[in-house]
């Protein structure tokens, strides 16, 4: 048996030096942006909030450190042991228990992954695992996993099943999605909507991981300017999209730092819709827009125009063989091509407070070749009840789907695997085009290193040129924090806050 290559652990001595340095009798208080919807029960919790929280309460066997985005043995003992290019064998930590003092089993593994797998489950991220065969119980405390073929991914997915107690769930499963427990270094005991969420460290916890804080309050805070007012009085001493107007002012008495990220704002058309049917109409909105205006005007700097699907940071980058550089003739050119002329449009854009900043310049951008534009800015889910119901042509709207994951398979996939993007809101699923780009995604995740990169960048370019849904730029995330109260705290690449290794400064 051999280990399936590396996986990142925290760093041991940052910890201790960490832990000697914190009051482990403090508590974390931290501003979050976004408003407490839906279940924590992380088979379906997909919100913000709830996913951020999930971080710090359960474990999946391998997770992803929400901060570098590497797997880690998490309830794991250690990284998967790989029987052959199918299965895998992974031991359960010694001593693991949930927070309500029941011990981890293998059985509750098995029900976990099961229970996710299960198409009729209604979980988002039934796709994401959708490579696993089995997932069977050897003995009390190991598990083994079979795959339907070769998966080279497999490290990189297992958390996004977190274990949660068979028992518990199946006595009430909507209590259990108020009142969560997992195997995770804090408890969740409060949630208020409006409010904040509080939370205990767990004394069951025996992971890598322990709560350095005796609690954390997560004062739920959506106006952008009581936000900042929290952390400028020092009521609290962390807190998550920084507006950017406010970043210089902050960062003259906090630490704050705009971390590039995956989130990006999207264009996408209804091709069922002409003239949007022909990816030169589509192109030509592209080149149309002035980015280096919308990002600096709009975005203040804190963006960076799309040359790929993936930003040039990510390690998987590659620059796509269609990059839509600012060309007001060439956008015109294309629309002439395509016999149209007199194009009017409705707009549709979410009322995201950095997407209202950008949507009247896009419209300029747009109108500037000829193109008779009318926003249509709405809230999240009245914009998408349009797309759904067929009326519109194009979008524009934000996404991030690597809080649940970063390999270019799972992000590709969000947008342009078969399911509603590419069924109903893209109208794409039935095109040649689309069935190229399905064989190259199926097709890389069973291959590695360099063939996989080749295949994947085959797909990157197809997307490029195609342009259904694609990105304009990926945002940067300024956080801001107190590096004088908190002993560790680093901002993450996505949506949320982790303490995880985060400690309240001693004295």
């Amino acid at each position: 048996m051999v280990l399936v290559g590396c996986g990142a652990t925290p760093n041991n001595t940052e910890k201790d030096t960490a832990a000697a340095e914190v009051d482990p009798n403090g508590v974390i208080e931290a501003g979050i942006s976004y408003a407490l919807s839906g279940s924590f029960d992380p088979m379906i919790a997909s919100g913000a909030v709830t996913v951020s929280a999930n971080w710090h309460v359960f474990e999946g066997l391998v997770d992803l450190d929400p901060v570098t985005k590497k797997p880690y043995a998490a309830l794991a003992a250690e990284m998967p042991t790989k029987v052959d290019d199918t299965t895998f064998e992974v031991d359960l930590r010694e001593g693991a228990t949930f927070q309500n003092g029941d011990p981890v089993t293998a059985e509750d593994v098995v029900y976990s992954y099961e229970r996710v797998l299960n198409p009729e489950s209604g979980s988002l991220f039934t796709t994401y695992i959708d490579f696993i065969d089995t997932v069977t119980a050897v003995d009390e405390d190991t598990v083994q996993i079979t795959t339907d073929f070769p998966f080279s991914l497999t490290n990189d997915r297992l958390g996004i099943v977190k274990i949660v107690p068979k028992a518990l769930v199946e006595a009430d499963p909507e209590a259990f999605g108020t009142n969560p427990v997992g195997s995770g270094p804090y408890s969740l005991t409060s949630a208020v909507p409006e409010d904040k969420l509080v939370f205990e460290r767990a004394d069951t916890y025996n992971g890598p991981r322990p709560a350095l804080a005796a609690g954390m309050n997560w004062n739920l805070l959506s106006d952008a300017a009581a936000r900042v007012t929290a952390m400028s009085s020092g009521t609290i001493q962390a807190m998550e999209d920084v507006p950017y107007i406010d970043v210089d002012t902050l960062a003259s008495a906090s630490d704050v730092e705009s971390v590039q990220s995956f989130g990006l704002l999207f264009m996408m058309f209804n091709t069922k819709a002409a003239p949007f049917d022909d990816p030169r109409v589509r192109q030509a909105f592209f080149y149309a827009l002035d980015m280096d205006k919308i990002i600096e005007t709009g975005m203040l700097g804190n963006a960076t125009a799309a040359t790929s699907f993936l930003p040039e940071d990510y390690e998987n980058y590659n620059e796509a063989s269609t990059v839509y550089e600012y060309d007001v003739d060439k956008a015109k050119d294309l629309l002439k091509d395509a016999g149209v002329s007199d194009l009017s449009i409705t707009l549709l854009t979410t009322d995201t407070g950095w997407v209202k900043e950008v949507a009247p310049l896009i419209k300029e951008s747009l109108d500037a070749i000829g193109v008779d534009v009318t926003l249509d800015i709405g809230q999240s889910a009245a914009a998408y009840a349009k797309v759904d119901s067929g009326d519109y042509t194009v979008m524009v709207a934000p996404g991030d789907p690597s809080v649940f994951g970063s390999d270019p398979d799972l992000l590709m996939n969000w947008w342009y695997g078969e399911n509603v993007w590419t069924k109903t809101r893209t109208n794409w699923a039935d095109s040649p085009e689309y069935a190229e780009l399905k064989g190259l995604l199926d097709s890389a995740v069973q291959t590695e290193g360099e063939e996989q990169q080749k295949t994947w960048n085959e797909a990157f370019d197809l997307i490029s040129e195609q342009a259904v849904l694609y990105p304009l730029f990926h945002r940067k995330l300024p956080t801001a924090w107190s590096s004088e109260e908190l002993v560790g705290f680093k901002p993450v690449p996505t949506t949320g806050l982790s303490f995880l290794d985060v400690g309240v400064a001693a004295g």
